[in-house]
């Protein structure tokens, strides 16, 4: 029996059977793109595998890529794989003390500089004696080029193959709770996994030939690099665009015209306030309930959103509000959620038309195996799962069920049909002083769907109630110092605990809601990379002041 398929088995086929094809599109600049088919995207791939091992690396040798989402990331990865090497991403808005623990932790051989908006405040990070190759759109540096590279190397030639058990790639987790960890992603899981959904966007495109995507979300993270790069490396189908900057991300989604789209739960949030500064909720919903005029609404809201194309969307990463899952629905536009972690690849659950129930994250991929433990805590066994934590034997020997499964450390409940629910987080529970534990997230989630609201926290650890901490919206942050303006901001959020809190058990009654001083974003150390809040930076910079904001006994605070 012929051993299954691997990774660069489906490459080396797209490579022979469409050459011509165009696979990746990425900004250069201005209104221009270069357009890579599959036969580029392997020649430089093949070029600079060819380079990397004239270096003399002993196989496995880690190879690092510091870069935003780009064209050279895809072609890069693939040198990597064909050289014999491992590939060790490192998320592009990293501090320079996180970049250099993972160069270090994972004892790289070389770095790959790519597209990068804060590379002066990273370089201090990479090691002087570290060998650097610069892409083609990377920051101004002395690093040799990527294009010098190709330009003088003569392919690697042949089908390269690396084994089933070989090491592909080191996932640092963006470390909301500390030091990132590095999770080994072997090759067989990382195709299971590419190959899980690839099919699951065949079964919900149908024949649908012309697949389109934005590739934008950080490929150091195992959500992007798995439904996107993976799975359109196994299918060959599909057309890749890249997102040029923050500043173009509409106009780079109105170029793509996506027909999947996949995105986080803070960013279909945006999307909605970005709608509602333009019209109304209120009017909104009532134009979208008139027969014939709604349909209409709808189609130019999305077309606006750059999203009139998309044949379906899903969400993953963090958990959604069902509220927002309904909203876009009710646009007409089929929007599932997803469940998964990066030590199983992000292949886990995923809702389709047959299982899906805003609330729920769907059901088991196929090959996937769930179970609820006693506590609570949802275990799973994933064709797409992790080797274990490199460096970390004694994490890992925790982190599994003697028969294989890994203890996600989520919280949740399995209905008949499978649908599962993800209620909490174990590590996010916290007891209030009358020794009640309260799960912050299904609160957050009531909170973030107001309009006013773009992100929150739920805390009060050994408080007699929970207390909430709001984000304002984008739209509303700049009026607030405009007359009359605070006040209504303040009955509203008022109004917003009142109903939240007739949600909710006695036990997890909020006390009060509390305005943050400033945004939360990755710059300041507040959001992860991949836009999980960071609870204990949060909750450590307002520690000071929460005794008195509990005994104002007012309902709602400015921090």
């Amino acid at each position: 029996m012929p051993e299954p398929k691997l990774i660069l088995d489906y490459v080396y086929d797209h490579e022979t059977t469409q050459p011509d094809k165009v696979y990746l599109t990425q900004p250069v600049g201005g209104a221009k793109v270069a357009d890579y088919t599959w036969a580029q995207v392997l020649d430089q791939a093949r070029r600079m595998a060819a380079h990397l091992q004239g270096r003399g690396f002993e196989r496995g040798a880690r190879i690092a890529i510091l870069s935003k989402n780009c064209a050279h990331f895809f072609m890069a990865e693939l040198a990597i794989w064909m050289a014999g090497y491992t590939t060790v991403a490192i998320f592009p808005t990293e501090t320079a003390q996180t970049v250099r623990y993972v160069l270090d932790h994972s004892e790289a051989s070389l770095l790959f500089v790519g597209k990068l908006d804060t590379w002066p405040q990273q370089m201090s990070g990479v090691p002087a004696d570290l060998p650097c190759i610069a892409f083609p759109l990377a920051p101004r540096t002395e690093f040799e080029t990527w294009d010098a590279i190709v330009a003088r190397t003569d392919p690697l030639g042949g089908r390269p193959q690396r084994g089933a058990d070989e090491l592909a790639m080191l996932i640092y987790t963006s470390g909301s709770t500390g030091q990132p960890k590095g999770a080994m992603i072997s090759f067989g899981a990382i195709t299971r996994a590419g190959e899980g959904f690839s099919n699951y966007t065949s079964d919900r495109m149908g024949r649908e030939t012309d697949i389109r995507l934005l590739s934008y979300l950080p490929l150091a993270h195992s959500f992007e690099r798995s439904c996107i790069e993976a799975s359109t490396l196994v299918s060959g189908e599909a057309h890749v665009f890249f997102a040029e900057a923050l500043d173009t991300f509409l106009q780079d989604l109105q170029r793509a015209r996506p027909t999947i789209f996949i995105s986080v739960p803070r960013l279909w949030l945006k999307f909605q306030q970005g709608v509602f500064a333009k019209m109304a909720p209120k009017k909104l919903d009532r134009l979208l309930g008139i027969p014939i005029l709604g349909r209409i609404v709808a189609k130019k809201v999305l077309k606006g959103l750059g999203l009139d194309q998309v044949r379906t969307a899903s969400s993953g990463s963090a958990p959604i509000p069902p509220d927002l899952i309904t909203w876009y629905r009710r646009l007409g536009l089929k929007l599932y959620e997803g469940y998964g972690m990066t030590e199983d690849n992000s292949f886990s659950h995923a809702s389709n038309e047959q299982f899906n129930e805003p609330g729920c994250v769907g059901v088991a991929m196929p090959g996937v195996q769930v179970r609820i433990t006693d506590q609570g805590e949802i275990l799973i066994k994933s064709p797409g799962q992790f080797s274990g934590y490199y460096k970390q034997p004694e994490l890992t020997a925790a982190s599994f069920t003697e028969d294989g499964f890994f203890r996600t450390g989520d919280l949740g409940e399995l209905r008949p049909n499978g649908l599962l629910k993800i209620t909490g987080r174990a590590k996010e529970l916290f007891k209030t002083a009358k020794g009640k534990y309260v799960a912050p997230a299904p609160i957050e989630n009531l909170l973030n769907i107001h309009p006013l609201v773009e992100l929150s926290l739920v805390s009060g650890v050994g408080q007699p109630y929970a207390y909430g901490m709001v984000v304002l919206s984008e739209i509303i942050r700049p009026l607030v110092r405009e007359p009359g303006v605070r006040s209504r901001v303040e009955s509203e959020l008022g109004q917003l605990l009142k109903d939240v809190n007739q949600k909710l058990p006695d036990y997890e009654h909020l006390s009060m809601l509390v305005v943050a001083n400033e945004p939360w974003s990755i710059e300041n150390g507040c959001l992860t990379p991949t836009m999980k809040i960071r609870r204990g930076r949060i909750e450590a910079a307002v520690a000071a002041q929460v005794e008195a904001w509990y005994a104002s006994g007012n309902a709602v605070h400015w921090a």
